[in-house]
């Protein structure tokens, strides 16, 4: 299968800070990529580069072979961080219902179609029985898993998804860990950001971070004793440590603005 998005020389800047130096990377079809690497590495940045929320600054990065109706309709972007303002009342069902809203149209109304997709992304998630809730009433857990409904019920053909099981109650992490293992069977590429080691090395793809591209290619080929040393600075290891390599604490925040 060709690969849904190619980087060469890629370099992204936020604000005026060099995010991603050049690098080159690639994401396959139909795989789970993980990337991951240390707070600040750009993990998210080239997450949100994919997406088309950031611009390279220079180098190539194609998505979807450059083609313009599938970069921006396919590509459903889950984010870590969503706040919902105190008061909204906004109920599971809708904010579900809400990733339909683009195919409607002005005054279009929802098709079967639509409710079905709906209905579904929220039996995938375990959240039906909380269709009626508010958002506002549910655990960080819940809200997690409602976004990702959301995330699938939009048409899509690739899903970004920001640290999803980071900080979550076991239910919720079960629930949508099978999402990222079962898209892949549906014909989507899967794009997480992990600070897991364990987590990286169960996808089929990783990009291994460190403010430039350190590695990208097979768990088993990229996540060496070398690369992890060289992505977070953890001195001399030896070899057979490769397995038992403990990653310095993450506070979870990586490389969002403030």
């Amino acid at each position: 299968m060709a690969d849904v998005v190619t980087a060469e020389g890629v370099v992204i800047t936020r604000g005026s800070r060099v995010a991603i130096s050049a690098s080159d990377f690639s994401i396959p079809a139909g795989k789970i990529t993980a990337i991951i690497g240390p707070n600040g590495s750009g993990k998210s940045t080239i997450l949100h580069a994919i997406a088309g929320l950031l611009s390279i600054s220079s180098g190539n990065l194609s998505v979807f072979n450059n083609t313009p109706l599938l970069s921006q309709s396919q590509i459903s972007y889950v984010l870590q961080y969503t706040t919902v303002p105190a008061g909204t009342p906004l109920t599971v069902m809708e904010a579900v219902a809400m990733a339909r809203y683009p195919g409607l149209g002005l005054f279009g109304r929802p098709s079967k179609e639509d409710k079905n997709r709906v209905l579904s992304a929220m039996a995938r998630l375990e959240i039906s029985h909380l269709a009626k809730r508010h958002l506002t009433e549910l655990s960080g857990g819940q809200r997690q898993r409602v976004y990702v409904a959301q995330g699938i019920a939009q048409d899509h053909a690739m899903l970004l998804l920001d640290e999803p099981l980071t900080g979550l109650d076991i239910n919720s992490a079960k629930a949508i860990d099978s999402i990222i293992h079962d898209e892949p069977v549906r014909g989507c590429s899967v794009v997480l950001t992990t600070h897991d080691l364990e987590e990286a090395r169960a996808a089929d793809h990783v990009i291994l971070t460190a403010g430039r591209v350190v590695g990208c290619g097979k768990p088993a080929d990229v996540l060496t004793t070398e690369n992890l040393t060289n992505a977070y600075g953890l001195g001399s290891l030896h070899e057979h440590e490769t397995t038992d390599l403990i990653l310095p604490t993450e506070h979870h925040l990586d490389d969002h603005p403030h």
